[in-house]
């Protein structure tokens, strides 16, 4: 019998992984309130996004790579570490996101990047870790409380999409060390 199982490399994001990146996220533009936003993205759209998020510092890109496969279906989903708010007393906190390929769902790699983005994030100057889910999404939740984020409050029908108004619920993770 073959051998089934996914070899996944956990590694920064780059430029070449652009287009398969933009076809993840687009599918949960097109498919899901899990986002906002409504118009799906074109690669060149969505380059200053990718390039946001250097190799190294606070706001990171994370990519999760089947080796045995060859090109942009190799991508099985990424996680993000952002800037929270623009001012700068916000600079120590990140919001982070994670998005797999909808043919990866439930298969632990939203689990595996994570816990490396989480990794990478030690050695940053980083105080909070926040992440808006759209409800409902008991799959994110699960997620996010497996990595000891804590419910802190949910924004009531804040975005409206598909013709039908939808919450976040808010969840916070301390980083660095625990004072």
């Amino acid at each position: 019998m073959p051998n089934t199982r996914t070899e996944v490399l956990v590694r920064p994001g780059t430029d070449g992984d652009l287009a398969a990146l933009t076809d993840i996220y687009n599918h949960y533009v097109r498919e899901t309130a899990l986002t906002f936003d409504t118009d799906p993205f074109t690669p060149e759209r969505r380059l200053p996004w990718l390039r946001s998020h250097p190799e190294d510092g606070p706001h990171r890109l994370l990519v999760a790579q089947d080796v045995r496969i060859v090109g942009p279906a190799s991508i099985l989903g990424y996680a993000t570490s952002s800037a929270f708010r623009p001012k700068a007393a916000y600079a120590t906190s990140v919001e982070v996101s994670v998005y797999c390929a909808p043919s990866a769902t439930g298969r632990g790699i939203g689990t595996r990047l994570y816990s490396s983005l989480f990794e990478a994030l030690a050695g940053e100057d980083l105080h909070r870790a926040y992440a808006g889910i759209t409800q409902p999404n008991d799959a994110s939740v699960r997620l996010h409380e497996r990595f000891d984020f804590r419910h802190v409050g949910t924004y009531a029908e804040v975005g409206r999409k598909f013709g039908a108004y939808w919450d976040v619920a808010w969840y916070e993770k301390r980083l660095g060390p625990q004072s």
